[in-house]
């Protein structure tokens, strides 16, 4: 029965994954905090329009991965392939121009009807950061510190390579443009539909291409570089030298582009070859039409994503879930006071898990399966004496310790 199964490139997240998913949103979010963003939550799907205005009707995304269906009332909606747009259009939603600079971190679900790989689903989670209302180049330098600081943070096994590169200003892009297509006219016959149709709309995204044959035209394709005018040239260098004065290396890509109008200047990418072909695990840019598209007032922006899946991945080990402490009753009439000692020690900062079983032997092994550190044991006796039995169940040593300290004592074994 397929109701019996996952949908295809849709995963169960079980404790151990949660746990990991929590630890890379955390470890963001705690960067994220302590450099003046507020987080913002946007609904999980937005009127169509929101995402097919500002990703293009050629883009791959609108015309091969949204998820998009007409609700009862007629509208059409699309569950949010990223989040971008819709932190843009919350913005203008609830009139927030008068808060400007905006500092925005972001988490959740995103959805991709995409072929399901290594580290990428239709269902996947991204955290990201946009920065509202700051057109200095030095913006692009500060969230480019943050991604580096989350990827820190997060102890990677092999450590990310920022490739950067810029896509000027219009006047870059609009030479730029009549040069690339006037390479790629002449080799009209080698490039893909897909390309023949970006190539009348929008040549640049052509650049952006996964077919192979594409990829092979585009190797000898002018450089945008070539093509910048000297405002753009001195506001990459001033990105630069701002990365190179907080201490953040790069190499310069070429070849790396974003081909939505609305994209300008920086555009970077963190990328690893931890999960075999080098891929990317963060990804960003400045984007200072978007919010003029989408209606509202010129306004500045830059930010960046990260595909939550892939750092699980990535991450070091240190997401394992903390050692309980195995609260044990010996009898059913001091379950309730165990319960009652077990919520006050949760109160205090510790992990307890009330065992179960019948006797004090299947509680321990209870406890040993759930790989508790200690065991709190209190039977008639100890209550009465207001003692509790404190096993350490990896030495197998045993020590009464009045209730009034067992805080105290567990703390040191914390």
């Amino acid at each position: 029965m397929s109701g019996m199964r996952t949908v295809r490139g849709t995963r169960d997240l079980l404790p151990e994954d949660s746990r990991r998913l929590r630890l890379v949103e955390e470890r963001a979010w705690e960067a994220a905090r302590r450099c003046g963003y507020g987080e913002f939550s946007t609904p999980i799907f937005e009127f169509t329009d929101v995402f097919s205005r500002t990703l293009g009707d050629t883009s791959d995304v609108v015309t091969k991965e949204m998820y998009t269906f007409e609700d009862r009332g007629g509208d059409s909606l699309t569950l949010r392939p990223e989040n971008t747009a819709g932190i843009v259009r919350a913005f203008l939603s609830n009139k927030l121009a008068q808060q400007l600079p905006l500092r925005v971190f972001y988490r959740g679900p995103m959805f991709r009807y995409e072929r399901p790989q290594k580290g990428r689903l239709r269902q996947f989670h991204q955290v990201g950061v946009e920065l509202l209302g700051v057109a200095d180049p030095l913006a692009d330098v500060e969230v480019i510190a943050l991604a580096a600081d989350v990827l820190a943070s997060l102890r990677l096994g092999s450590e990310p390579v920022l490739e950067i590169n810029t896509l000027g200003d219009g006047a870059s892009r609009t030479a730029y443009r009549e040069r690339l297509v006037g390479y790629l006219e002449q080799r009209r016959d080698r490039l893909s539909v897909d390309s023949l149709a970006r190539l009348e709309r929008n040549p640049l995204r052509v650049l952006d291409s996964k077919d192979e044959a594409d990829r092979e035209v585009v190797a000898d394709a002018p450089a945008l570089a070539d093509s910048l005018t000297d405002e753009a040239r001195r506001f990459f260098d001033a990105v630069l030298n701002g990365l190179a004065g907080a201490g953040i290396s790069w190499r310069v890509n070429p070849r790396l582009v974003r081909g939505l109008d609305y994209y300008c200047h920086t555009t970077f990418e963190f990328v690893s070859d931890a999960l075999g072909a080098q891929g990317t695990v963060l990804a960003g840019g400045r984007y200072d039409g978007l919010v003029e598209q989408m209606g509202g007032a010129p306004t500045p922006g830059v930010g960046w994503a990260a595909g939550v899946e892939r750092l699980m991945m990535l991450a070091g080990e240190d997401a394992a879930a903390p050692r309980p402490i195995a609260m044990i009753a010996l009898g059913e009439a001091q379950g309730g006071a165990a319960l009652g000692l077990a919520r006050q020690l949760r109160a205090a900062g510790h992990v307890v898990e009330l065992a179960f079983g019948s006797s004090l032997g299947k509680q321990l092994k209870w406890a040993n399966k759930a790989n508790a550190r200690l065991a709190v044991i209190v039977g008639s006796n100890e209550l009465e004496r207001s003692v509790a039995a404190v096993r350490d169940l990896d030495a197998g040593e045993q020590e009464e310790v009045p209730l009034a300290l067992l805080g105290e004592r567990l703390a040191r074994s914390a």
